[in-house]
């Protein structure tokens, strides 16, 4: 908006209002009341600069302010032109505290600067307001400079805000641009970027140095020197200025388009000092930044002071610079007002004490707080305590656009929200809201910035030129080596890959003849950019390179040759041996307790006890084939054998089935199983050579050297097993698919007990490629692409299967039936508990009572199962027994009670034969026989 001014009486008073600031600004102190006190003021800038102008406006205005409201004191300004050398400020520091005999010194855009006049102010306590601040603040910065104050913030948020837009579009690698001061002043925000990117895995990949342009004599030709060195160090596009003067930037973007580095994959960030002076640049040198990203310190131009500063500063600085066609108010001129308000309100402060009180000027300058033009003035430790609110804009056309804010409470953020929190999981770091108009006008998609390969300059990929399975890569030479071609399972899955991509890669294969490790370092080097392979994920790998997402699984595997599994006591794998020792110990339990319940009453029971034990044997024993013919004549008995033919039934049937597969399946077995008997008979093993297996096999494994043997083709191996060169041979898995495909039978390869990373292309650390590939791998693998891949080149035939097997036997264990054991002893032991206590409760008779014997009550029962165990066991085994038919319900306790009585005792005594016993008499109702 332009505003055209004429000579109304507003405009004369406003002029002759600036009368007394000219006077000032000639080095002379004057005042209007002879009452008033003179401040003196020392303001050192670069007075020929756009910045310097502007800051030269804006203190005018605010001295002039200020003596127009006040009646005890006045400012007097007293400026000094600043060349490009530090040095130069300390000598017009010391000529102003000398002969102008200031009491505060304002100004210095550079740390370096600023750190010289502080030291020269220390000894003179005199206040100095820098415009400077330390990328990193010195831990005794008070006790070195006790008098210097910071008006400017330092780096920290600045770098945190770039590090959050590499981290929104994923770039890894970045070059960091510098115009050196020559006196290490950049090396504290490199410091702070380069921590700030390693939390999200970037890095500063190189860094640009360029000298200021006052010590070179062509600085074009320096800086495209310069640019050419990177091209052949780094391929990374994302440039991210940190510091440095316009004049430099300009040169550098000059310089840079022409090289083809602000192209559609670059990406280009610009600091707040370029950013604000963006509007004082010309059309021809903002058209080559055009598509960069800036940074400059938000401020609100809404309140009524601004509004005020900005007609007082647009008006003063047509007529001062007429020459200058811009004449809005930038940051650095807010600065320089708000610096000269904080000492007017330091001086208010001090009422009618003794203004020559330097301590006290110092701490009523650091207890100022208010808000300024340039943002919220307060200091803590000399410095500003207030986080800036950044700006972030993208360069358009003749000027630049605005996209988002950014704190350090809420990342990036389209409304600056009066409450801010602290947490950081809530700040917003994914990506911008505004649209981004890259370099060369690229909306649709993010740069990558990274150098992609052009027809002109393909990618250079390197191919193993030999391998020892052919199936994954295959180099075939054409006549006098004309045309080489390339197919496996590894080209084919990475042109698929390609396909898949959202933009065009050109590419160019080379074979490479060397080991996998030398790969690795020539894409570490930079001599290649990717391998397509058979490169395998590995930890030190990734220290040097990048993978994608495997596109194979990958572990050791072991091979050895098969032998017939010809074994007369094959009948017994299918149980291990403690299901054997277990089930024999239930049975012979089982027939025990089933000759304890039937002996009395099964007359299939009686006779001498090796009869009664070989009865009960074959009874239990022909059990297990369902074959048993003896009658049971006690209820207990066959609850023990319902659990007993349970047990047998899920063992038969377990056992048939474990036995028929070993005889249909299995029938051969490896010959070793087991890695460590190779260790410890010192057996020769074999693997690749050019791989990392025999590094793993000798540090991990703990192999010998001189057992490895180094095999080079897939051919080789069948030869050296036969010629039993080999006891074994370590093949990664899909090595071994490949293998067990073309040998059905005669090998088999153990379960891989360690697992690597998996097969992957491999690239140049941080290029964005790698990650745009593991995608498209990831699509092959969702529709099963992979798979069909696969068992194309790894299994062509589809007639082998993979003999991969377990050491493990395919036998049932004690764990897996341990339960039917359970049941089946803990019903015989309950039925035998059962009958046991039966047989003591009847025990005594009521003859034994009534002769005057103890009754149950004064009996110990443990001395009547003696009792009733001596005389099972005191029997004669040749005595006649005489008893009426049993049937199904007659009990064995009737029995039991007949024996006891006296009369069968003298009976018994007397061996007389006949005992007459009632079919179904109670205990009481037994009618002894007597003798004739």
């Amino acid at each position: 908006m332009s505003i055209h001014y004429s000579t109304s009486p507003l405009a004369l008073f406003s002029f002759y209002l600036l009368i007394p600031f000219v006077l000032i600004n000639g080095y002379q102190a004057e005042t209007t009341n002879a009452d008033s006190k003179v401040i003196s003021i020392g303001a050192i800038i670069d007075i020929n600069s756009r910045i310097g102008k502007e800051q030269q406006v804006a203190m005018d205005i605010a001295a002039q302010r200020y003596n127009n409201t006040s009646n005890t004191y006045k400012l007097a300004l007293y400026f000094q032109d600043l060349s490009d050398d530090p040095f130069k400020a300390t000598a017009l520091a010391e000529n102003m505290i000398k002969k102008q005999k200031v009491q505060v010194i304002v100004g210095m855009h550079k740390w370096t600067e600023a750190t010289q006049v502080a030291e020269l102010a220390s000894q003179a306590q005199i206040p100095i307001i820098s415009f400077a601040a330390p990328s990193i603040t010195p831990q005794m910065m008070g006790i070195r400079w006790p008098y210097l104050v910071t008006l400017a913030n330092n780096g920290t948020a600045y770098v945190k805000c770039i590090a959050d837009i590499v981290r929104a579009y994923g770039w890894q690698r970045v070059v960091a641009v510098y115009e050196d001061d020559g006196y290490g002043g950049d090396y504290g925000i490199l410091a702070l970027l380069s921590e700030a990117l390693q939390v999200d895995g970037s890095i500063i990949e190189y860094r640009l140095a360029l000298p200021s342009t006052s010590y070179m004599s062509d600085p074009r030709k320096f800086i495209h020197e310069e640019l050419l060195k990177l091209i052949e160090n780094t391929q990374s596009r994302v440039f991210i200025v940190m510091q440095s003067s316009l004049d430099m930037v300009i040169h550098l973007f000059r310089e840079a388009s022409q090289m083809g580095l602000v192209d559609r994959e670059s990406v280009w960030i610009i600091p707040e000092s370029i950013t604000n002076s963006l509007e004082y640049v010309n059309k021809v040198d903002i058209s080559y930044m055009e598509g960069a990203l800036g940074i400059k310190t938000y401020y609100s131009e809404n309140s009524n002071e601004y509004q005020y500063f900005e007609a007082q500063f647009r008006r003063t600085f047509r007529d001062k610079y007429p020459e200058e066609d811009n004449r809005n108010p930038g940051f650095y001129a807010l600065q320089a007002y708000d610096s000269i308000k904080i000492t007017a309100q330091a001086v208010d402060r001090m009422g009618n004490r003794d203004s020559s009180g330097r301590n006290i000027l110092l701490s009523e300058i650091l207890s100022t707080k208010y808000l300024g033009l340039s943002g919220e003035i307060q200091f803590e430790g000399m410095q500003l305590l207030h986080n800036p609110t950044l700006t972030i804009v993208n360069v358009d056309g003749k000027s630049y656009r605005e996209l988002d804010f950014w704190t350090l409470e809420q990342g990036f953020t389209t409304s600056l929200s009066m409450e801010q929190g602290g947490d950081d999981a809530s700040r917003n770091t994914e990506s911008l809201s505004g649209l981004v108009i890259w370099p060369g006008k690229l909306v649709l998609r993010v740069p990558k910035g990274w150098n992609l390969p052009t027809k002109q300059n393909p990618m250079k990929i390197a191919v193993p030129g030999r391998t020892s399975f052919s199936k994954f890569v295959k180099v075939e030479y054409g006549e006098h080596g004309s045309q080489v071609k390339y197919t496996g399972f590894c080209i084919e899955i990475f042109e698929k890959v390609l396909k898949l991509l959202e933009y065009d890669l050109p590419y160019e294969y080379y074979p490479i003849n060397g080991t996998y490790p030398d790969l690795v370092q020539l894409v570490y080097n930079k001599t290649f950019e990717a391998v397509v392979g058979d490169m395998t994920l590995l930890s030190d790998r990734l220290q040097y390179v990048d993978f994608t997402v495997p596109y194979a699984e990958s572990g050791l595997s072991m091979i050895v040759p098969q032998k017939s599994e010809d074994s007369a006591l094959m009948f017994l794998k299918p149980f291990t041996w403690q299901m054997w020792v277990v089930t024999g110990a239930i049975l012979t339990y089982t027939m025990l307790v089933v000759w304890y319940l039937e002996r009395g009453k099964n007359p299939e029971f009686q006779g001498n006890w090796k009869s009664q034990m070989g009865t009960a044997l074959s009874f239990t024993f022909f059990s297990l084939f369902f074959a048993h013919r003896e009658k049971m004549y006690s209820s207990l008995t066959r609850v023990v054998m319902g659990a007993w033919l349970f047990l047998v039934l899920i063992l038969n049937s377990s056992y048939t089935a474990s036995l028929s597969s070993m005889l249909t399946v299995q029938q051969l077995k490896p010959n070793v199983t087991d890695i460590e008997w190779l260790k410890k008979n010192n057996e020769k093993i074999g693997c690749d050579g050019d791989s990392f297996v025999r590094a793993y096999l000798v540090n991990v494994e703990r192999f010998k050297p001189e057992d490895i043997i180094n095999i080079s083709s897939e051919y080789n191996y069948h030869g050296a097993f036969k010629n039993h060169l080999i006891a074994a041979a370590f093949l990664e898995l899909p090595y071994e698919k490949v293998y067990a495909s073309k040998y059905c039978t005669g090998y088999s390869g153990s379960v891989p007990s360690t697992r690597f990373g998996g097969l992957g292309f491999m690239f140049q650390k941080g290029s964005p490629v790698a990650k745009d590939v593991s995608k498209a791998i990831l699509q092959l693998l969702e529709r099963g692409e992979l798979q069909k891949l696969e068992e194309k080149w790894l299994n062509p035939s589809g007639e082998c299967t993979n003999t991969v097997i377990s050491t493990n036997a395919e036998t049932l264990k004690l764990g897996n039936l341990w339960v039917l054991y359970v049941i089946s002893g803990g019903t015989s032991t309950i039925c035998f508990i059962l009958s046991t206590i039966y047989s003591l409760k009847y025990s005594q008779t009521p003859q034994n009572y009534e002769q005057g014997n103890d009754t149950p009550n004064h009996e110990n029962p443990w001395k009547r199962a003696v009792k009733l165990v001596k005389k099972i066991f005191s029997r004669k085994h040749g005595e006649v027994k005489t008893q009426d038919d049993v049937t199904d319900c007659s009990s064995w306790w009737d029995y039991i009670s007949t024996t006891d009585t006296p009369e069968h005792q003298q009976t018994t005594a007397s061996k007389l034969p006949e005992i007459i016993i009632h079919s179904s008499p109670s205990p009481l109702q037994i009618t002894p026989g007597h003798s004739s």
